[in-house]
């Protein structure tokens, strides 16, 4: 199956493309740097030629709601409208879990996302899952201020990315199913225990200020609300094992 992966250079997409083509398919990535832009719909009707599914892991990093909304309307509507073109029979959307509960931000743009590809034309599945062990590292680079880290106060169940991809290209295989089982890890923690864990790995000396982030966001992440529920399929790979592995960069 020659399977387009929106998104396919990020932090999930690259094991995407990779599963998929170790499963023997034809697995091709759509990124900036490969000639595809999603925003504007540049080289989507090129690159989508001969694709049977799209998988769309594609993301913004911001904490606007304005860019979030703005980015994944745009990227989805051209999607799906490029998909019709070409004669894709099935579009999966990753998604995340709890989304409902805190409705600005990433998440607005991720339910406006989702509500497009419910009523895009396109045949769907949809994978929602809990965020990626990859997270850590990245929230402790975008929230550093000097020697300090302030860390949100929120539980988690990160999951392994590779893991996220390996559904998602199950899913792709499968066919459409609408809503997929949420995906999260095989346990709950402390995002501040998690963070504390890679800066002890890593070597770096920070010290950890938690902060209760206003509004519903932050009563989802102290409240539970981003973790899956019961029913939810579960994660292999625990964050700490995770971080034997991870190599800083």
């Amino acid at each position: 199956m020659r399977i387009a992966v929106a998104g396919g250079t990020g932090t999930v997409g690259r094991h995407v493309v990779e599963i998929a083509r170790e499963r023997g398919h034809d697995a091709i990535s759509l990124s900036r740097s490969e000639g595809v832009d999603l925003v504007n719909g540049r080289g989507l009707d090129q690159a989508l030629q001969g694709a049977e599914t799209v998988i769309d892991v594609s993301g913004i990093q911001t904490m606007s709601t304005k860019k979030a909304v703005d980015f994944y309307t745009n990227a989805t509507q051209n999607l799906l409208a490029a998909e019709k073109k070409a004669g894709v029979r099935h579009h999966v959307a990753l998604s995340i879990v709890g989304i409902d509960k805190a409705t600005s931000g990433l998440y607005a743009g991720k339910l406006v996302q989702e509500d497009e590809v419910r009523h895009g034309g396109i045949p769907w599945s949809l994978l929602r899952s809990t965020q990626f062990h990859e997270f850590v590292p990245m929230a402790v680079r975008a929230v550093s201020a000097g020697p300090l880290v302030l860390v949100p106060k929120m539980f988690t169940q990160p999951v392994a990315a590779r893991e996220v991809a390996e559904a998602l290209v199950i899913a792709a295989e499968t066919g459409p199913k609408g809503r997929l089982p949420d995906l999260g890890g095989p346990r709950a923690e402390k995002l501040a225990d998690l963070v504390r864990a890679y800066l002890q790995k890593t070597g770096k000396r920070k010290r950890i200020v938690q902060l209760n982030v206003p509004g519903r966001m932050g009563k989802a992440m102290r409240k539970g609300g981003l973790i899956p529920k019961a029913g939810a399929d579960v994660g292999r790979q625990t964050f700490q094992e995770w971080l034997e592995t991870h190599q800083d960069k």
